[in-house]
């Protein structure tokens, strides 16, 4: 097997800040947020050795997940006994350190659960509302007006998802070259792709359902839900970001990167393999044009900036209590113990309790969040593994998450008897 190595690079520079919050709504939420406790005042670096003998069944887990073929994973959890952070595994293929414990990710879609929050925020200020149809705010579309801003942000809309559809028939209809295209996706990964142009080739498709008839998850909700912040705020995306949630809350590890192929450092790196002429290869995909998923899954983050971010959010710190509590109402899908709010999972833990939580990949980077309702106890996570178009490491992706559920919010690992994945 081959490691190619890519030199291909752009910087992302920090986002500076745009001017002071004066809409009454955001103005409340803002002072919410200066009273956080967490809200950026945790700058400090946990030592990995000191923690790690803490949790030792933290520790364990890390080590297991890796055991399974994750390359490298960071853990950071907050809850009654304080912060733990620890990580595992090799930041490089081939060498020895570790990934770094606060290092930048990308957080795949996770990245929804911003764009949902700011999209709530925007309704807080009364430029838009729930249930406007989003048509109404793009015409130049040509949107069903029977979709509404609830249907995209709840996954409702029916709209095609321009990453592909899986159907219940085992078919799949491919859209652009995701990352399940193998060597295209590689050929491919710093083309920079227009958001208008992957909600037009989405809506170019036959329609999953009729808007509001059923529950399936597409990407192409939160581009549109991206075009829609642009088109109420009169301003890009990044800057209302900015705005909204990562001034405010201090999160400087957090970029919304549009197509720019460049991630921060520290990080850990991510792969990619695939088939060239009937060679297997793995390709250092760290850097690529993130614009081929564009506000389904772009941004990136760090554990420490995920933490601050859901606990704020669950806390009632970013959006009015009566806009959280429609965020956090599930509707159902075909997951088992998993409803779908408004950009964020709600899990049944099976133990009595619901998380709320979020967890995304994205070409050899991972994030998972999950908190308490209440955000009293968070559970942040980065991994980076060697992904395919086979997606061959999901169901190691899924016993992991399971298994820092267990531990953080169950009490322990689950009965072996049951189903981890």
């Amino acid at each position: 097997m081959s490691i190619t190595l890519s030199d291909q690079d752009q910087s992302i520079p920090r986002t500076a800040a745009y001017g002071a919050v004066s809409h009454p709504a955001t103005a409340e939420m803002s002072r919410k947020i200066t009273a956080a406790p967490d809200a950026a005042a945790d700058s400090g670096t946990v030592p990995v050795a000191a923690a790690g003998h803490d949790r030792p069944e933290l520790q364990q887990a890390l080590e297991e997940i890796v055991g399974s073929g994750i390359a490298g994973i960071t853990l950071r959890v907050h809850d009654e006994r304080g912060e733990w952070v620890g990580s595992a595994g090799v930041s490089e293929l081939g060498g020895t350190a570790e990934p770094p414990v606060d290092g930048h990710v990308r957080i795949g879609s996770n990245t929804k659960t911003f764009i949902a929050t700011l999209v709530l925020q925007l309704v807080a200020e009364g430029r838009t509302g729930l249930d406007a149809p989003v048509a109404d705010h793009l015409p130049e579309l040509g949107l069903d007006e029977r979709v509404t801003v609830r249907m995209l942000l709840q996954h409702t809309s029916g709209i095609f998802n321009f990453t592909g559809e899986y159907y219940e028939d085992g078919t799949f209809a491919p859209g652009i070259p995701a990352t399940t295209a193998g060597k295209e996706w590689v050929d491919n990964r710093f083309r920079t792709y227009q958001p208008e142009d992957l909600v037009r080739l989405a809506l170019s498709r036959p329609a999953r359902f009729e808007p509001g008839a059923g529950w399936s998850y597409s990407n192409t909700n939160y581009v549109l839900a991206r075009l829609l912040i642009e088109k109420v705020a009169r301003r890009p995306l990044a800057q209302e970001m900015q705005r909204l949630i990562l001034g405010p809350l201090g999160l400087t590890g957090t970029v919304a990167p549009a197509a720019q192929t460049g991630i921060p450092e520290p990080h850990a790196h991510a792969y990619y393999r695939y088939e060239d002429g009937g060679q297997e290869k793995t390709v250092d995909v760290t850097r690529h044009n993130p614009s081929w998923i564009s506000s389904g899954g772009d941004m990136i983050s760090t554990t420490r900036d995920l933490h601050t971010f859901l606990s704020a959010l669950t806390s009632g710190k970013l959006v009015p209590a009566e806009l959280l509590a429609e965020m956090c109402t599930p509707h159902p899908t075909p997951i088992p113990g998993m409803g779908y709010g408004l950009g964020v999972f709600l899990q049944d833990t099976g133990r009595g309790g619901t998380l709320v939580t979020h967890n995304g990949g994205a070409a050899g980077h991972a994030a998972m969040m999950f908190s308490t309702p209440d955000g009293s106890r968070t559970l942040t996570a980065a991994l980076n593994y060697v992904d395919d178009a086979a997606l061959s490491l999901a169901v190691p992706f899924q016993k992991a998450t399971q298994r820092l559920v267990d531990e953080v919010f169950c009490g322990g690992r689950t009965d072996p008897a049951q189903p981890t994945g």
